[in-house]
């Protein structure tokens, strides 16, 4: 009897074993995320643009969730942090777009970290927009791969500079379909394991480049819809920037049919969505305001989600939602933990997606830039002046219902001062952050010129610092500095990024960093024209761009400490240094 009751035990153990071992051998679906740049809620056929053709990005809706009112804010980097951190940017030290402004402070916690640590293979391909140098830089952030650059924009779209884990490397051809390349090869690998791909895109931020083929398309065509602000519209503009949408949808295309050839649909997350409103005067659904701007214009973008066989088809969602909602929503349908180090002000809208009711809250979504502040509920906005709208019925925020709905207002505008003044924590004039150097982990780290500041006669290459380069170096009494912090003594390998004419020739370059000194001669010469204008569809206002030339500067030992890092010519024998673009740091044991 009792060799029975333990061999009828031990079967079941091992049945009971058996079956969650089965259970913990199940794959968790995969995610896929993409992100335009710039592209607004209208530049879509599926918004009701007859302008244009997007029928992948449009399949996505149609073979899932869409959400009528998801908002983001008016700028990239902003947006970016938010999706990745669940939280509001204000939290997060991100309060520019460029010049350490846009990184995302160390002690936050990103849907990669998340997803890596549940076993998924990571990787971000495209513009990060969210810190460069490590430990802020992508690599450091979850993502097991990188390939892009990390800068608010880029200067050329045509096989440009780009860098893959930290590596400068060259890219092949247009660039939103060299990340798509990146994310084909990314899925095949994966195949057979969890993994999540965010390809943040660049376009259709400028400059306006696409290929000829969805150019000639577009460049011809007469258009149905104009902006309501068409007097102040660029049409050649407007047609560059759908031309770009329809790359970008063929692209979409490449990676859906990748998905659904390897038989991954139904276990596949796919979203696609763009980090702010439209980056001029064009169609928008007669919304107020674009790129830049708290009001909906500005803010409101397309969201589509699809989960075969989880998720709806045609699911249309009216509850107001946001780019912080992503975060905390992904765990939810992926039954993942959400442990982070900081609290989460997004919500997890998995419930409503897979068909639950969720509890109304009286949800206030807040959007902010440049000091300005609007929040919008789930029927009114209430604007940077305090103004109120009935979005429901007036998505163009034409009339102010202020006067006749004092108590809504003056529960928004409570919420709204609040909100401001628990959020907004990191300004460039209380940002004590300096540029990192030395990160255990990490074996090379940039320093361009975006992140330097200009002594003497130097000048940037444009006001827009992000693809910018120094050029006018004439005098031993110019320099290029850097606030930087070393986090880990160390001996690096340096090489600065130069173009200097032959007649030129000769000047010698210092790097120092206290005591550390460094030094080399220019003595190869390296001109190169400026590149891009023959490929933009129409005048940009970012710098152009050129080849530059790796100068091996040599080796150079770094202390811990923070301190300022000073490039500088000992010796200039004739009219000038060179051009600089950046400086790449390679530790060296």
């Amino acid at each position: 009897m009792t060799a029975c009751l333990l061999l009828l035990f031990t079967t079941s153990c091992a049945e009971k074993v058996k079956e969650n071992s089965s259970k913990s051998e199940i794959k968790k679906p995969n995610v896929i995320l993409f992100l335009a740049d710039d592209q607004g809620w209208g530049d879509l056929n599926s918004s009701g643009n007859r302008n244009l053709n997007t029928p992948n990005i449009d399949a996505l809706k149609t073979n899932g969730a869409s959400f009528n009112n998801f908002y983001v804010q008016p700028v990239c980097s902003p947006t970016r942090a938010e999706i990745l951190t669940g939280r509001y940017f204000t939290r997060t030290g991100v309060y520019e777009t460029s010049s350490g402004g846009e990184r995302i402070n160390l002690n936050e916690t990103t849907i990669a970290d998340i997803l890596k640590k549940a076993g998924y293979h990571t990787a971000a391909f495209g513009k990060w927009h969210n810190g460069m140098q490590p430990p802020y830089h992508p690599n450091s952030r979850g993502f097991d791969e990188y390939y892009g650059f990390a800068s608010g924009h880029w200067g050329n779209y045509f096989s440009p500079m780009l860098e893959h884990n930290g590596t400068l490397v060259k890219g092949n051809g247009f660039l939103v379909d060299d990340l798509t390349d990146k994310g084909l090869e990314f899925i095949e690998n994966n195949k057979t394991e969890p993994f999540f791909l965010y390809l943040p895109y660049n376009t259709p931020h400028s400059p306006m480049q696409v290929p000829d083929e969805f150019w000639n398309k577009m460049k011809d065509k007469s258009f149905d819809f104009l902006s309501d602000e068409h007097v102040n519209e660029d049409l050649q503009f407007t047609k560059a920037a759908l031309a770009m949408v329809e790359n970008i949808d063929y692209n979409v295309g490449r990676i859906t049919d990748k998905v659904k050839s390897l038989n991954l649909e139904d276990e596949t997350i796919i979203i696609y969505l763009s980090d702010n409103g439209p980056n001029a005067y064009r169609w928008n659904g007669g919304m107020k305001g674009k790129k830049g701007n708290v009001d909906e214009g500005g803010v409101r973008t397309p969201f589509y989600i699809q989960w075969t066989n989880h998720i709806q088809k045609g699911f249309m969602i009216d509850e107001i939602a946001s780019g912080i909602d992503i975060l905390p929503t992904l765990t939810g349908l992926l039954s993942i933990p959400l442990r982070t180090k900081m609290p989460i002000d997004g919500e997890d809208l998995s419930p409503l997606l897979l068909g639950e009711t969720i509890e109304n809250k009286n949800r206030f979504i807040y959007n902010h830039w440049n000091g300005k502040t609007s929040i919008r509920s789930q029927n009114f906005r209430l604007d940077n002046e305090n103004r109120l709208y009935d979005i429901t019925n007036d998505r163009a925020q034409l009339k102010d219902i202020a006067s006749s709905n004092t108590d809504i207002v003056k529960v928004m505008l409570e919420a709204k001062n609040n909100w401001e003044i628990e959020t907004i924590n990191t300004t460039k004039e209380n940002d004590n952050r300096a540029f990192t150097l030395g990160y255990p982990k990490a074996i090379y780290t940039q320093l361009p010129a975006r992140d330097g500041e200009a002594h003497g006669n130097i000048k940037r290459s444009n006001r827009w610092p992000n693809d910018s380069f120094f050029t006018n170096w004439k005098s031993v009494n110019d320099a290029i500095t850097w606030n930087v912090e070393i986090l880990e003594e160390g001996r690096f390998q340096v090489k600065m990024y130069y173009t200097c004419p032959e007649k030129d020739l000769g000047a010698i370059v210092e790097l120092s960093f206290e005591t550390s000194k460094i030094a080399a001669k220019i003595t190869k010469p390296f001109n190169p024209p400026l590149v891009g204008k023959e490929e933009d569809r129409v005048p940009r206002m970012e710098s152009y761009v050129k080849e530059f030339k790796p100068l091996n500067l040599g080796v150079m030992t770094l202390p811990k400490g923070k301190g300022t890092l000073t490039l500088k010519a000992i010796k200039v024998p004739n009219g000038q240094v060179g051009d600089f673009r950046l400086l790449q740091f390679k530790k060296v044991e």
